[in-house]
């Protein structure tokens, strides 16, 4: 009979139990065990604590991005990845806007929706109106979930109603506009939503299902802007650039990969900082796609004086409060590296990122190409995986460079040859 993967109660065991089971399955080695029970500054007791079925932590490595002057104040960016290159390019961009003043930001405040899907009514249009008679009684009934952050100035403001035709037919679909402050809000945002629905079920005479928070977080919205004068990096880097940008507004191929440019720097600052990945990624993309066609983020156009000007809007809710942001000690001193005093001024740095990330990126394939400072840093991670140590590592990486061939294969070969061994 072959292993089975179904093990009733396995998040009742102990790490050391659970470990025991996983070694077991996947003919783990002792040294592999070593390696999972290994941890860091992120406890393997906390980690426990943090999700399910826990058996160990993963390190990232967490670099510092220099050179950032946005809205006028410098900031050392923490960025929590482990792809080569991207710290160093967007230090590298965000030295490049200081030309030109930096980069400025602004925002639209931490706003985010819940949704309350209502079905089941004979008459959208009268279960919209009967909805928005009760506006001021679903708000109350909403903040009354959370005191706290009503307290602060937070809370529920606002609804909005719209009717949608469905495959299973119309639906009415409110949307909850709530404050969170300086949290991401998804907590809040739920327990209001879930607490609303038996009311908008009472008054309509439908049928709530879902009631849930969105993260197309289009209320939430940061937007950056930079200006990098031509002098600083040429009138032909300047137009390959912006010829980069046309071809991701014409075609969404290319489109994808400006866009994870951008995100590359977003999601490095928002890991680093305990911040939901998968909701920026999931919020990013549907906004760049809600005209109907997937588009950049970004726009990169020439001014009247051939000056290169960078623009990206996108919704970006994070926050400083609640969840990984406090109970992970690596977040809380990325957090205090990087100063911010609220969840609007951390997810406005993590625009300006997104936006040097990007100039980075499209200046290198507008001029030397992508791969040049990408493969020597990559050359270290092969260099490694193939053995190497200490100084074998640069060594190793050095000569694969300047060969052109970046395999480790090859790295093997540098690595014996560099020991003396044929």
């Amino acid at each position: 009979m072959g292993k089975s993967s179904r093990i009733p109660g396995f998040y009742k065991l102990s790490i050391e139990e659970r470990l025991k089971i996983v070694k077991e399955f996947a003919d783990l080695s002792d040294e592999d065990i070593q390696i999972l029970s290994k941890t860091g500054s992120l406890s393997i007791e906390l980690a426990d604590k943090m999700i399910e079925n826990v058996i160990g932590t993963l390190e990232i490595p967490l670099g510092i991005a220099v050179n950032f002057l946005i809205n006028g104040r410098d900031y050392l960016i923490p960025m929590a990845i482990e792809e080569p290159s991207v710290v160093a390019a967007a230090s590298h961009a965000a030295k490049l806007t200081r030309a030109g003043g930096g980069i400025f930001t602004s925002s639209t405040g931490p706003l985010m929706i819940g949704q309350v899907q209502l079905v089941n009514v004979i008459s959208p249009t009268k279960a919209m109106y009967q909805i928005l008679s009760h506006k001021e009684e679903i708000l109350r009934i909403a903040n009354e979930q959370d005191p706290i952050l009503v307290k602060l100035g937070g809370g529920a403001k606002d609804l909005e109603v719209r009717a949608l035709d469905s495959p299973l037919g119309p639906m009415v679909i409110t949307h909850l506009i709530v404050d969170v402050k300086d949290a991401m809000g998804a907590n809040a945002v739920n327990t209001m939503a879930e607490a609303v629905a038996p009311y908008i079920e009472k008054i309509t005479g439908g049928k709530v299902y879902l009631r849930i928070l969105s993260n197309l977080a289009d209320k939430r919205l940061v937007r950056a802007y930079t200006r990098v004068p031509k002098e600083v990096i040429g009138e032909d880097v300047v137009d390959g650039i912006v010829y980069a940008y046309a071809f991701a507004a014409a075609d969404p191929y290319r489109a994808a990969t400006h866009n994870k440019g951008i995100m590359n720097g977003i999601i490095a600052v928002a890991l680093a900082t305990g911040n939901d990945t998968r909701a920026l990624e999931a919020g990013a993309h549907a906004y760049a796609a809600r005209s109907g066609k997937y588009m950049p983020l970004s726009v990169w156009e020439k001014d009247e004086n051939g000056d290169l000007i960078g623009w990206l809007e996108l919704p970006i809710a994070v926050g400083i409060v609640g969840g990984a942001t406090r109970s992970n000690p690596i977040a809380r001193v990325s957090l205090k590296i990087l100063g911010v005093k609220s969840g609007v001024e951390l997810a406005e740095v993590m625009g300006a990122v997104g936006l040097a990330q990007n100039l980075a990126a499209l200046r290198a394939l507008a001029a030397e190409g992508i791969q040049k400072g990408h493969m020597k840093l990559h050359a270290r991670n092969i260099s490694i995986m193939a053995g190497a140590v200490g100084d074998e590592i640069e060594k190793v990486a050095e000569e694969m460079v300047r060969i052109r061939v970046i395999r480790v294969d090859k790295a093997k070969e540098i690595l014996m040859k560099l020991r003396g061994k044929s």
